[in-house]
């Protein structure tokens, strides 16, 4: 019987560290911008606050942001965003997934610095599509990777059908205009599990 329960045990533990194996993201020293221009000359830079998101032993990176929890500096704007642009009634979350060289990514060590051309599915307002674009991933200590964008991705609010937000938004703002082209960028952090 004792026996029994000692297997068991050692079958949990091997299961529960499977489970935790990989990547999990820090939200706390990461961070996700987009820049708005109003007026055709005015930019502005916003966040997300709220990001989480792991890299499987596969490759398989996942993030989630938190579209409520945008942030313009401006807590009227906020609300705006949340309600006119984003739906985040409806459309609460955003979400970006990739498969990366999983042998790859097992070789970056500490001091490495690896950009990889990725082909990145994002999911936003019930729309998904593939981006192409070039990420930089570095080897930190204790088993962290830090993974950047080379340059913004552009995205174009008409391929997420967010240009009807962008027009109530010049609406309620007596905006003459709101540019639909966004760079984005960000600068994830992951610790090994």
């Amino acid at each position: 019987m004792l026996a029994n329960k000692f297997c068991l045990f050692i079958l949990l533990s091997v299961f529960a560290m499977s489970v935790q194996a990989g990547y999990q993201l820090d939200s706390s020293k990461s961070s996700l911008h987009f820049v708005s221009i109003k007026k055709g000359t005015v930019g502005e830079v916003h966040s997300f606050e709220k990001l989480n998101g792991s890299i499987s032993d596969e490759g398989v990176a996942n993030v989630n942001i938190e579209l409520a929890s945008v942030k313009t500096n401006i807590d009227i704007r906020d609300g705006r965003m949340k309600s006119l642009l984003f739906e985040t009634d409806v459309f609460p979350t955003a979400g970006v997934s990739v498969k990366i060289d999983a042998a790859q990514l097992a070789s970056i060590e500490v001091g490495d610095v690896v950009t990889m051309p990725l082909a990145l599915t994002l999911d936003l307002h019930g729309i998904s599509k593939v981006i192409q674009t070039e990420l930089q991933i570095i080897g930190l200590g204790g088993g962290i990777l830090l993974v950047n964008t080379m340059k913004p991705v552009m995205l174009n609010a008409f391929d997420y059908r967010l240009d009807v937000g962008i027009k109530k938004l010049m609406e309620v703002a007596n905006l003459p205009s709101i540019a639909s082209a966004v760079p984005v960028s960000f600068s994830l952090v992951f610790k090994r599990q």
